[in-house]
């Protein structure tokens, strides 16, 4: 007979299973429909997903039960089949797993994302009942997961307490690094779950790795209890209408050893792991021995946590004689079609606030201006995290900076009439400069259970903006004027078949791309490449260079997020490096990739990390002294 889970756990590691939903996906089983259901009506599969994730060495195994209560299941008329459906998840878990694994009923959030309104008694109701339905059928314990809200976790822990003395593990989907969505510090949540009777607490969902690691990191002193952590896969790409995650089983082995050094007692997998990315942390935990308690330490050198201080106001700003904002003149420079055909030419990214405070971003694209950059670009709520309209923030830098916006529109967000309305008002305001982007899905964002509408590809898109151009609206109805839009597409050339991307690039120029933007690139020899593939093009290139701000940001970025690639030796060279140091090694590295850039390119496109304008700033002064150019 196997020991209680909780004494297990001290003495030693369990490596818990991954995803079932994205795997079935995968698998082919569409989405919309009840994954749960598939307990009753296709026993087998999910059989068979427990066994692989057994096999790889998983001995937490969780039931396919996550939305398996009364709430979820009514959007599919399941409410009936709620307990036949909970009993069968256990029942086929165990018969898949061997005796030495621990069998635990999967209880997700009831009112994550759209579902905050249902009222306390039905969450207890349904909570209650799916609890009564997986103890019925003798689980070895309860693992309540991806809840957002202190309050929903204290509720969901206090009717498990009420029913069961069985071990219970409370894990948390974080957006905000040191808190819950409801403003909860982690600390102060992890010590009061300890007292109401929690024996296991930690992370899954919503980030891969790296971001989990910031949130335990962020924890502002020791944690009580044994941690569990299941992340992500990394950071979903959307490709030709399928999900595909990034984040590699030997990244997995890595950081499922860190931790382990930070308190972790069990670690698994959660969206887009599969059983490679299972049997690689059990290798790597195997001979693991873990130290005496178990406590998750802070430490909080996460680049993306360093503050710059602004010390006085950006000269570019205008003010007038009683020291209020005056307006600059409307931008009358020519295109950057135009430009990039004579000089190099310069556009940086900059992300929008996550908040309502613009200072640090109006100083940033003051900033931007003085050094000579030609254009500042603003991605639209880039990996589906709500940030401030790039519309706004890019009319008051064209009032206030007078630096020309270039501004990115997602499939994801808007609707046909959305989408046209945007592109009306941007026109109206005079921003001319667009960038077309499929956009990364909603449901990996900050509010995941929103809607990816994508009733537009990156394609129709481009094509649909310049027919604006020609005074026709979506609808095909005559317009009174012309709209004057210069529309990029977007390029990943990061990829094993650089022909085949560019195949797909030379569409979207047919579709009525100006001009390109790609991903960032780490790699000269794969800058010569891209010069060789796309210099049959009719339309210039901007060429991706985005400065690593640290070791581990080099880590996150090769691999947790789409479409970015590292070589081996920058990833050499950045590793164990933070802070200034980090910076320092980045901006250099970055100043050997332009090197390369400016031979073959033009068209230079940098990407700001963490808000480090001055990082961009020095780039950008690089680019003019080995152009021979001077500031504009």
């Amino acid at each position: 007979m196997k020991p209680d889970l909780r004494t297990k756990l001290k003495q030693r590691i369990l490596t818990g299973d991954g995803a079932m939903g994205t795997y079935l996906y995968q698998m082919g089983f569409p989405v919309g429909v009840s994954y749960e259901e598939l307990n009753m009506t296709r026993p087998d599969v999910i059989e068979g997903v427990h066994r692989r994730y057994y096999e790889a060495g998983a001995r937490v195994i969780e039931t396919n039960t996550f939305s398996a209560n009364l709430v979820k299941l009514s959007k599919y008329g399941l409410e009936p089949d709620m307990e036949a459906i909970n009993r069968a998840g256990v029942r086929i878990a165990k018969a898949a797993a061997g005796e030495d694994a621990y069998v635990v009923g999967a209880v997700g959030s009831i009112r994550a994302g759209k579902l905050k309104d249902v009222r306390t008694s039905e969450v207890s109701q349904a909570f209650e009942r799916q609890l009564d339905a997986l103890l019925a059928e003798g689980v070895d314990g309860i693992l309540f997961e991806t809840f957002y809200d202190f309050d929903e976790m204290r509720l969901a822990l206090g009717l498990a307490r009420k029913l069961t003395q069985l071990p219970v593990i409370c894990q948390f989907a974080v957006q905000d690094v040191g808190r819950t969505q409801d403003g909860t510090g982690l600390l102060d949540a992890f010590t009061l779950l300890k007292d109401e009777g929690a024996d296991v607490v930690g992370f899954n969902c919503r980030s891969g790795p790296n971001g989990i690691m910031r949130a335990v990191e962020s924890i502002s002193g020791p944690v009580e209890l044994p941690l569990s952590i299941f992340p992500n896969a990394g950071i979903p790409d959307y490709v030709d209408g399928k999900y595909k995650y990034s984040a590699g089983p030997e990244y997995f082995a890595e950081t499922a050893l860190q931790f382990a050094d930070r308190g972790a007692r069990i670690i698994g997998g959660c969206c887009g792991t599969t059983p490679e990315h299972i049997a690689a942390m059990a290798k790597a935990l195997k001979d693991y021995v873990p130290l005496s308690g178990a406590t998750a330490v802070a430490i909080a050198d996460s680049p993306e946590a360093e503050v710059i201080v602004i010390g006085a106001e950006p000269a570019e700003v205008v003010k007038n004689a009683s020291g209020e904002r005056a307006d600059t003149p409307t931008i009358s420079e020519p295109s950057l079609l135009d430009t990039v055909k004579v000089r190099h030419t310069v556009i940086v990214e900059l992300d929008p606030p996550r908040d309502l405070d613009i200072t640090k971003f109006m100083a940033g694209a003051a900033a931007i201006k003085a050094c000579g950059a030609d254009a500042i670009t603003m991605a639209d709520n880039s990996l589906a995290v709500t940030r401030m309209s790039n519309l706004a923030l890019a009319a008051l830098v064209k009032d206030r900076i007078g630096l020309r916006p270039l501004v990115h529109i997602a499939c994801r967000d808007r609707n046909l009439i959305g989408t046209q309305s945007h592109l009306m008002g941007l026109d109206a305001l005079g921003i001319d400069h667009v960038l077309a982007v499929t956009g990364d899905p909603a449901r990996f964002g900050d509010l995941p259970d929103s809607s990816s509408v994508y009733d537009l590809t990156s394609f129709e898109m481009i094509r649909m903006t310049k027919q604006l151009n020609d005074g026709i609206a979506f609808s095909g109805k005559p317009l009174k004027q012309k709209a004057r839009f210069v529309v990029g597409a977007a390029f990943n050339p990061n990829v094993k078949h650089l022909d085949k991307a560019v195949q797909r690039l030379e569409k979207k120029i047919a579709s009525g791309a100006d001009y390109i933007m790609t991903q960032p690139v780490y790699d000269p020899a794969l800058i010569e490449k891209i010069a060789d593939a796309t210099k049959h093009l009719s339309v210039p290139l901007f060429l991706g260079v985005m400065p690593l701000a640290s070791g581990r940001n080099a880590e996150y970025l090769h691999n947790e997020v789409p479409g970015i690639q590292l070589s081996d030796e920058v990833r050499k060279r950045m590793a164990g490096l933070e802070g200034a140091a980090g910076r320092a090694e980045g901006v250099r590295i970055s100043q050997e990739l332009l090197d390369t850039t400016i031979r073959h390119f033009k068209g230079i496109y940098f990407m700001t990390p963490f808000m480090f304008y001055e990082m961009a700033v020095e780039l950008t002064d690089y680019v003019w002294a080995k152009t021979g150019m001077q500031k504009r």
